[in-house]
């Protein structure tokens, strides 16, 4: 950095703290482009799937690349709360980690431990390619743990049951509400509007709120992203940019008579 007593700050953290919303765009598809595009369009993050798309590792470090020196920062949702999976997406240079089917107290405690080196942590310390694209190269291993972002990902009515505990643990940012796989879980086949999801979704905004942990959850839509943040939620994650593509696909074509609905009646995003 040019001024030596400038320290770096994660953007996302820094809005977090103030207060300030922050918005994720959804990466899917396995395209260096797509990512790099979207990280001009105002995001604060990339919410790059590992989890339910074919994106690789090569993929997500030639995206670090791509985006470095951006606002927009690169984080990653890996496939399981693993030491080894997060510690693979860390070193490729991503700056957050969401970690799925974070249930236990035991799983929060490990995907902090992910994320932070010894002896807070148990991340091993071999970044030679992410200093390479980190704002703070020379002092990495400070600033990432000072900087990479721990969200966890409420998705199971176990992790509900034990969502005090979870939000009590220390080194976590925010905890996300995977309202789908959540509704799931319940037996509810996936309905976004349960009394019974409702609920759970309220119980985890309490704890959070009790131990001051962000919560977040998918947004649709910026009506809902108005609703929520009235719920208390700052951590949204927007559509893929498939679903932007057919929204633009269907704004375009229908004021002109044609459909963006396939033969067999489902709509294309």
């Amino acid at each position: 950095m040019s001024d030596a007593t400038q320290v770096w700050e994660s953007p996302v953290k820094k809005r977090l703290r103030n207060g300030e919303p922050v918005i994720a765009a959804t990466i899917t598809v396995n395209s260096v482009d797509v990512a790099a595009h979207a990280a001009t369009m105002g995001f604060d993050f990339l919410w790059i799937e590992m989890e339910h798309s074919p994106i690789t590792l090569e993929t997500l470090r030639n995206m670090v690349l791509a985006t470095r020196g951006m606002k927009t920062q690169t984080f990653a949702r890996v496939p399981v709360n693993e030491i080894w999976m997060a510690k693979r997406v860390l070193d490729a240079g991503a700056s957050g980690v969401m970690f799925p089917f974070t249930s236990t107290p035991e799983l929060a405690t490990q995907a902090v431990a992910a994320c932070r080196y010894p002896p807070v942590g148990r991340r091993g310390s071999g970044a030679n390619l992410a200093k390479l694209c980190w704002p703070e190269g020379e002092a990495y291993h400070d600033s990432a743990d000072k900087n990479v972002t721990v969200i966890v990902i409420i998705e199971e009515a176990r992790a509900v049951e034990n969502v005090e505990a979870i939000a009590a643990t220390p080194g976590i940012d925010a905890m996300f509400i995977g309202t789908s796989d959540l509704s799931f879980s319940l037996g509810l086949r996936g309905n976004q509007d349960h009394p019974r999801l409702n609920e759970a979704v309220e119980t985890v905004i309490t704890a959070a709120k009790r131990h001051g942990k962000i919560v977040g959850r998918p947004a649709a839509s910026p009506a809902l992203v108005k609703q929520y943040l009235e719920q208390g939620f700052l951590l949204f994650q927007a559509p893929t940019e498939l679903g932007f593509m057919a929204a633009g696909a269907r704004d375009y074509l229908e004021p002109l008579g044609r459909s963006t609905v396939k033969a067999r009646g489902k709509a294309i995003y």
